[in-house]
């Protein structure tokens, strides 16, 4: 079976209920919430859903690095761009870059407007230096709690507004969308969803917004929660949205290493913080040599692909298992103070950074690509909006910069939010059917997970991608419907894009990675464009300047 040809539904039984609403909302994480917060503040009608049961799962909620801003006087929104720019490695779009580096400093303010509490020293903001920057303008909260602080202050200022008499946002917990529906121009008119206790439902509504987050559990050793499925990703396809730069997918050089076999403690894998490195912490083998030592001016604080790159050849010239990463010098106290949260899921699994080196290894982190999409999250679907990680804006280009992405999302929703308030009420379209796309066996996703890991990781090469494409292509399908199936198809859907991406990519750039092309190209500075049509898959290069919303019908 093959589900990434066409568009389509997936097969679920008749709906047992039908609602409507102004605004539905897939996803509670800094995109999500910060468009509800607006929504609520307007009036206008509304429903943020997630699959989980607790609307704090969410991949924001994980963040550990911080949020990039330039705040300090003797850094400069121009500094902040070229830094983005360079680790974007030739494919970001210089006007969204801008947009995201000029709005930061306005929409973390707007946080700290909301009650968010960001690490200070000595009476101003704790700056901190990590990977690729030029200057200090990474704010934290709590240390290694960023990501929680952002989650916890939007999810409080809903909440207040929801609890306010006739307030027209609803949030909706362990709800999950399971399809995006289109009328008979092909708009997006709503969403079909799926409770917990397996009931279809569809709320229709004129506009659907995806802040569904990546979809790191395509492979096996991810810093991503268990809910990043590619759920958002795989529904705009089916939808038929556009997706493109799916290859650069990046690692993380630094999750904690599990060995083959093990569990993952309380369903995640730990990521150590680029952050650890900006304080001083260095890469070295087992026989305690430098690993970054001559391979990039920066050291260990090179971009997370460079770092990545060196690490995987590292391993696969000593065929070692992992790589350490040394911060004892810190001690105690600066563990304690500056990364508590690090520190206590490493020793939640055996592991004393204060005393040993840490066991580390690249793992799936963030995927710079994904539904083609403006920094007001239009997509080449009428109606359908794609926020945060689930879009490929050109914020990133090949390589994300660290700590970009929480400010990216803030920036989405915030600009989202304006507009949506300005736009007069619409009613949604009559959903019309689709042709159905078969459910992939649940059974099926360990071998998903063994093919990324070993052909569309972190190097690539044609024979491997030949290979895995032809591998995914070929996984059984299932008729029972749970969640288990539903994220077998996302994350098959997911992967079988990215497999085709990175097949079609042939240099090396960013975070895309290919040993029978190890140079980049000029004839592939151009995004890569993946789209569904009743031929089969559509592949295009497009021009650099970014995704542009006038190519969209008007919504």
């Amino acid at each position: 079976m093959t589900p990434i040809r066409t568009t389509g539904l997936l097969p679920v039984p008749e709906p047992t209920w039908r609602r409507s609403t102004g605004v539905v909302i897939v996803g509670s994480g800094a995109a999500g919430l910060t468009v509800a917060v607006h929504l609520a503040e307007a009036g206008i009608p509304a429903v943020l859903l997630t699959r989980a049961t607790d609307p704090a799962e969410s991949a924001t909620d994980w963040a550990q690095g911080g949020l990039a801003a330039v705040w300090d006087a003797a850094d400069t929104a121009e500094a902040h761009i070229a830094d983005t720019l360079t680790a974007g490695a030739g494919l970001c779009d210089p006007s969204a870059v801008r947009t995201l580096v000029e709005s930061a400093p306005g929409v973390v303010r707007r946080l700290i407007e909301l009650g968010a509490r960001f690490d200070r020293a000595g009476g101003s903001y704790d700056l901190h230096l990590e990977g690729g920057h030029s200057a200090r303008r990474i704010l934290h909260a709590r240390g290694d709690g960023s990501g929680r602080e952002v989650e916890r202050t939007l999810l409080h200022a809903l909440r207040r507004r929801l609890d306010q008499p006739g307030c027209s946002v609803r949030l909706r917990t362990g709800l999950r969308a399971v399809d995006v529906l289109t009328d008979a121009r092909g708009a997006a008119s709503g969403v079909r969803v799926r409770d917990g206790a397996g009931a279809i439902g569809e709320l229709l509504a004129s506009t659907v917004v995806l802040a569904t987050g990546g979809a790191g559990q395509a492979w096996t050793l991810t810093s991503n929660p268990a809910v990043a499925t590619g759920d958002g990703l795989a529904m705009a396809w089916r939808a038929g949205a556009a997706v493109r730069d799916l290859e650069f997918t990046q690692f993380h050089p630094t999750v904690l290493h599990r060995r083959a076999g093990q569990p993952r403690t309380g369903g995640r894998d730990v990521l150590i913080s680029e952050a650890v490195r900006g304080e001083g912490a260095v890469l070295v083998d087992h026989a305690g040599r430098r690993v970054m030592a001559g391979v990039h001016p920066l050291g260990d604080l090179a971009p997370r692909d460079v770092v990545s790159a060196a690490m995987h050849a590292h391993l696969s010239a000593t065929g070692e298992e992992c790589l350490l990463l040394d911060a004892r010098h810190f001690g105690p106290a600066a563990w304690e103070e500056k990364f508590p949260g690090i520190l206590a899921m490493l020793r939640e699994r055996g592991v004393d950074p204060v005393v040993e080196p840490v066991p580390v290894r690249p793992g799936a982190h963030y995927l710079c690509g994904g539904v083609a999409a403006d920094m007001e999250g239009r997509t080449t679907v009428p109606g359908l909006f794609a926020i945060g990680e689930v879009a490929a804006t050109g914020v990133h280009g090949a390589n994300r910069l660290a700590s970009n992405s929480v400010p990216e999302a803030l920036v989405m929703g915030d600009r989202l939010g304006r507009w949506l308030r300005d736009l007069p009420p619409l009613e949604p379209g009559l959903p019309v059917p689709r042709r159905v796309v078969e459910l992939t066996d649940p059974a099926a996703l360990p071998r998903i997970n063994e093919i990324m890991d070993t052909l569309v990781g972190v190097l690539r090469e044609a024979d491997g991608l030949d290979a895995a494409v032809g591998a995914l292509a070929d996984l059984p399908g299932t008729t029972a419907l749970d969640d288990a199936a539903l994220d077998a198809t996302a994350v098959h859907t997911t992967a079988l894009l990215v497999a085709h991406a990175a097949r079609e990519r042939t240099e090396s750039r960013g975070a895309h990675r290919r040993a029978d092309h190890p140079q980049a190209s000029p004839v592939w500075e151009a995004h890569l464009s993946l789209r569904a049509g009743p031929g089969g898959l559509r592949v295009s290069r497009e021009p650099l300047g970014g995704f542009s919303a006038a190519a969209v019908s008007a919504v």
